[in-house]
């Protein structure tokens, strides 16, 4: 009998192995499948956590790119990557060169930058490329082969119009005929900031179709995102044309010097309009002394964040095209769209290359100020 036994728990066990070996082969042809079938589809699933982003502003110490940097960095911690905040205290191609070249030397893994200039940065960002860093831009784009994704605020058409409308609403508030001749000048940066310029043309396009007895007193000023030269020039506008009805700053450090400018020689909203894009809290001290009335921004912490997020994803080896939706964590999903919804005509490769919008826009006025904090 204990024989007997011992013939059928021997039996058992060695059906047992047999029967395991069948799942183990079944679960490997399983996944198998599974691999071959995300391989086949183009999708990867690279996890981000411990990749490094420098991230590059045009400047600091200016709101827009700290509040920029708070949500990059707020946003990090979440994803488990770091970000380097990298820049200089002035905004010039060779202090951005420089620090592009500081990034590489540190070894990071990606580079968001907000670009000074829209061709002069090309060569140095298609060098980090050639090393392995992926390399996206936010705010302020370079040519679409020297980077991967850039994160934009909107098309020229959707922002130049929102400035013109931000204008023309409070003209209209301060008892101008919007519909008769209004004379205007543009304040802002520099031409060669490619986003910046693209505004201005959309800008002008608008006014011509919407509002054609506008006069533009000048072409447009630029004080070179340098805070004390924005003020200098705001002034110098306001002394050549005293009679000027409003001014469009499409540029962050334009529009706080524009407006201190006209603080200066005792202009108010009653006086002059003055409007653009600027973080709330680079403006709120101006509107509550009753220089502005309203003036626009999107949420630039988003913005930065989304530079280094799609950074460091792209760095883990995903991959992406255009007509993708990203699903992006703490944020939401985002679409990638061509090139050409930012520059008409542009091309783009089939593989980690486009433009991903923000969603949506803000104009600030002292109702809804208070709501932001950045």
């Amino acid at each position: 009998m204990i024989i007997i036994i011992l013939f059928k728990e021997e039996k058992m066990k060695k059906l047992f192995a047999v029967l395991l070996v069948v799942v183990m082969l079944l679960t490997f042809a399983a996944c198998k499948q599974e691999a071959e079938q995300t391989a086949d589809s183009g999708e990867t699933t690279g996890d981000i956590t411990g990749m490094t982003v420098a991230f590059i502003p045009k400047l600091t110490g200016n709101s827009f790119f700290e509040a920029a940097n708070d949500g990059a960095q707020k946003y990090a911690e979440q994803w488990g990557i770091e970000v380097k905040y990298m820049g200089s205290a002035t905004a010039s191609v060779t202090d951005q060169l420089e620090v592009i070249q500081q990034a590489i030397d540190a070894g990071v893994d990606a580079i968001s930058i907000s670009s000074v200039d829209a061709t002069a940065l090309d060569e140095k960002l298609k060098e980090a490329q050639d090393m392995g860093i992926v390399v996206t831009t936010w705010d302020s784009d370079v040519s679409d082969d020297a980077r991967s994704l850039m994160v934009s605020q909107g098309t020229p058409e959707i922002l130049g119009t929102m400035l013109v409308d931000m204008g023309a609403d409070a003209l209209t508030n301060r008892g101008v005929d919007v519909n008769g001749e209004v004379k205007y000048v543009w304040h802002y940066s520099q031409a060669a900031v490619a986003d910046q310029n693209s505004w201005y043309v959309a800008g002008e396009e608008y006014i011509k179709e919407m509002y054609p007895n506008w006069v533009a007193v000048s072409d447009p000023f630029y004080s070179e995102q340098d805070s004390q030269l924005s003020v200098t020039i705001g002034e110098s506008i306001l002394e050549a044309y005293p009679d000027i009805d409003l001014i469009i700053c499409n540029d962050s450090t334009a529009l706080p010097g524009q407006s201190q400018a006209a603080q200066n020689k005792g202009l108010t909203k009653d006086d002059i309009t003055i409007t653009g894009f600027c973080t709330p809290s680079g403006m709120t001290a101006y509107l509550e002394a009753g220089i502005v009335e309203q003036w626009g921004l999107w949420d630039c912490g988003i913005q930065g964040a989304l530079g280094c997020y799609f950074a460091a994803y792209l760095a883990a080896g995903n991959e992406v095209a255009a007509g993708d939706t990203i699903d992006v964590p703490g944020i939401g999903e985002c679409s990638i769209v061509t090139n050409d919804a930012l520059v008409p005509g542009a091309t783009t490769p089939e593989k980690n290359n486009g433009v991903v919008l923000l969603p949506e826009r803000v104009v600030f006025t002292e109702e809804n100020v208070a709501d932001y904090n950045f």
